[in-house]
């Protein structure tokens, strides 16, 4: 570890030496049994007398923080002191109040999970693991090592515009697409690109929570919209907004897909209020039941809707690759302020993916996939309408990787929570979804994590944890 010393600091050399080596001690930087630099040899490099770097030594063995080894020299403590508590040990720097007490809306399991239901989550046993190591590492050899495109590979802008013309029925062409880090990178840039400070964003409600933590962090005037069973309530769309936030084809999190009239609606509106549309389609490649309508963007005649996706759930969140179909004034600003932020994305990863999806390997991996969420979401579906039908109302939902339910009357959903925490499950409540309208409690189930063998247990012991609540409360 590097050590710095300022001899015109007003401190001993000596005091300084010790506060360094303790404080590396006590963060971890230097773990128990490491060997301390030999006392000549790290005066040498210091510049300082070996008189200071031992005295220095002495003290960090007499304090705990040090032990004198049997072989010569001296080695961390084993077990070294806590830290004293300092004044001014923490930072002076605080967040602004738009970020005062912020913390990661979603983080990993804690410790003893044994089922994740939370939403969202694909399967990573399904990842074809050994074919996209070999596409990835024959791809970091054929690379050139230089910085690429800030809109993305060529090759894979191609693959993507193709892909999403042909199975969603996107207009998207090479120039109008951007490779971004997933759909929240795609959502940021665009939104920086057309919003000011203090400008109107309306977003479903109950709706997507990162996304509207986002708009929020671009000092947005975020208004919630309500859903009803035809998707986003057009006509109560705050005349304000510069940009309208949805979810179409699978609204999240309560599962109901827009209706055509509904959507034409929206585009109408945003025509006559100059508006921009984001259509997120998340999750549309795992429909169960009825055929997909078509997107805004291909229904949009005036070049207002941008549309965002990612890879995350179709393939790998570990990936990190998503994309933006833009208008074309639109594609310009964006990638320029994507170099500004960083540059462009993992060259390597966009020229496997290119051939992933050139190759058709994406669609096949995805078909494969639709087949097991289906029939995981036939089991979750027949337990709600079996016993865990007395606890939880389901909302009706024919796509995704979850069912949103709405607990019974009675039921605490922090509690419910709590207590299946407690058996080894983790699930999503529903009332962190709403903005402003009145929050409902209930459960976000999601299936796409547990196995088809391990989810009727999952479900059967979250029948039995809402049970002992009901009886508890």
């Amino acid at each position: 570890m590097d050590i710095f010393l300022d001899p015109e600091s007003g401190r001993s050399l000596t005091g300084q030496l010790y506060e360094q080596l303790r404080r590396a001690i006590t963060e971890g930087r230097l773990a128990p049994g490491d060997q301390l630099v030999p006392s000549r040899q790290l005066a040498d490099e210091l510049g300082v007398s070996r008189h200071t770097v031992t005295t220095a030594y002495g003290r960090l063995v007499a304090e705990g923080y040090a032990e004198g080894h049997s072989g010569g020299g001296s080695v961390v403590a084993a077990t070294p002191p806590a830290p004293p508590r300092e004044a001014g040990a923490t930072s002076a720097l605080r967040p602004s109040p738009r970020f005062a007490g912020w913390s990661p809306y979603f983080r990993p399991p804690p410790y003893g999970c044994r089922f994740d239901l939370r939403p969202g989550l694909p399967d990573p046993s399904l990842f074809p693991a050994e074919l996209w190591r070999r596409r990835v590492t024959a791809a970091v050899a054929a690379e050139h090592r230089d910085y690429g495109d800030p809109a993305g590979r060529i090759r894979l802008r191609r693959a993507i515009a193709a892909w999403v013309s042909r199975s969603r029925s996107v207009t998207a062409g090479e120039d109008t697409v951007v490779v971004t880090s997933g759909t929240q990178h795609a959502v940021d840039l665009v939104a920086r690109i057309l919003l000011e400070p203090g400008d109107c964003v309306a977003i479903e409600d109950p709706g997507y929570v990162p996304v509207r933590r986002l708009f929020g962090a671009l000092n947005a005037n975020v208004v919630g919209v309500p859903v009803d069973d035809q998707g986003l309530v057009v006509e109560l769309l705050p005349p304000s907004a510069r940009i309208v936030y949805v979810t179409p084809s699978h609204q999240y999190p309560l599962g109901m897909t827009m209706s055509m009239p509904r959507r034409r609606a929206l585009l109408r509106w945003a025509e006559r209020h100059d508006a921009a549309i984001i259509e997120d389609d998340y999750d549309t490649e795992f429909r169960y039941v009825d055929r997909p309508l078509e997107p805004l963007q291909a229904l949009d005649a005036d070049g207002r809707v941008v549309y965002v996706g990612s890879f995350s759930k179709t393939f790998s969140p570990s990936v990190r690759l998503g994309f933006a179909v833009v208008p074309m004034p639109l594609a310009g600003p964006v990638t320029a302020l994507r170099q500004l932020i960083d540059w462009h994305p993992p060259i390597a990863m966009q020229t496997a993916l290119a051939g992933f999806i050139d190759d058709g390997l994406l669609d096949k991996h995805i078909r494969r996939n639709r087949r097991v969420y289906a029939e995981r979401h036939h089991i979750v579906t027949e337990a709600l309408s079996g016993s865990l039908a007395q606890h939880l109302t389901p909302r009706t939902a024919h796509a995704g990787l979850h069912i949103a339910t709405v607990l019974r009357p009675g039921f605490r959903e922090n509690e419910v929570l709590q207590a299946a925490a407690r058996h080894g499950i983790v699930v999503a409540g529903l009332s962190d979804c709403f903005h402003t309208a009145p929050a409902q409690a209930g459960l976000l189930i999601g299936f796409g994590a547990v196995s088809i063998r391990e989810l009727p247990t999952a479900l059967r012991m979250l029948d039995r944890v809402l049970a002992a609540q009901s009886l508890a409360s």
